[in-house]
């Protein structure tokens, strides 16, 4: 259906004309001119910014190749110089271990010479020993008078023997009389020459004895301890002959005394109850 009122609203529309036709035409035409220049604007603007990129990249391509090269150089040189260290210290641990042993060589070989030219056999190595000092006493009750006779006194139980020794030839006399002659028994004779002949001075010196008390055999011992004290006296060198033979140890044995009730020392009288 065709109503009354809109006829006359279509036919009032005015047509466009030439002049508004071409304005819009030339607003396109500039609106897109505008638009061109802001894109090659942008455009423009993009491509500097690309490249200050790719320079940076650049640039720090171009730092870390060289830090990288850096570290390359560095570490070859530093382990060079650890390397060259390491093998100082190891030629220095070799000349140090060489002159040890070069030294303990020569060490060893001055004492191997040593030790050969002290080491000998037979004949030469008793020559070239030095004898052994005799122990020197530490007591010595012996003495020397001024005229140089060797005075020693002993003792044994109840008996006490004055000797003087003096260089002669042998000569024995106990109270006035020979040595035979005073003791018949063989073994107060043996005991009282066993002294002399210990240290070799038997037949090379007189014995003058003056003795008392007691019996023949406690006199006996105390001739031999008088007489060893007088050797001592007279040379001191024979005292480890003399102290190992026993001849300068006082023999103190003595009889055990009487006791008040007893008939003996220890022995009793008789018991009787009734």
């Amino acid at each position: 259906m065709i109503f009354d009122d809109d006829a006359p609203d279509a036919a009032e529309t005015p047509e466009p004309s030439e002049e508004a036709a071409e304005e819009e035409a030339a607003e396109e035409t500039t609106e897109e001119t505008v638009d061109e220049a802001e894109a090659s604007e942008d455009e423009a603007g993009e491509e500097p910014a690309a490249e200050e990129e790719a320079a940076a990249e650049e640039e720090s391509g171009e730092e870390s190749a060289e830090e990288s090269s850096e570290e390359a150089v560095e570490e070859p040189g530093e382990e060079s110089a650890e390397e060259a260290v390491e093998e100082s210290g190891e030629e220095s641990a070799e000349e140090s271990s060489e002159e040890a042993a070069e030294e303990s060589g020569e060490e060893s070989a001055e004492e191997s010479g040593e030790e050969g030219s002290e080491l000998t056999l037979g004949e030469s190595a008793s020559e070239e020993e030095e004898p052994r000092r005799p122990r020197q006493p530490v007591l010595i009750r012996g003495k020397i008078d001024r005229h140089g006779v060797a005075i020693g006194t002993g003792r044994r139980k109840t008996s006490v023997a004055r000797v003087r020794i003096i260089d002669g030839d042998g000569a024995m006399t106990i109270n006035g009389r020979v040595l035979d002659d005073y003791f018949q028994i063989e073994r107060d004779r043996l005991l009282i020459e066993a002294p002399l002949k210990a240290t070799e001075t038997y037949g090379s010196v007189d014995v003058w004895v003056r003795v008392n008390g007691g019996g023949l055999t406690g006199q006996a011992g105390a001739i031999v301890l008088g007489i060893a004290r007088a050797l001592q006296a007279k040379n001191p060198d024979l005292h480890e002959v003399l102290s190992s033979g026993g001849y300068l140890t006082r023999d103190g044995r003595m009889v055990e005394r009487k006791k008040y009730g007893y008939k003996k020392a220890r022995k009793s009288f008789q018991f009787s109850k009734r």
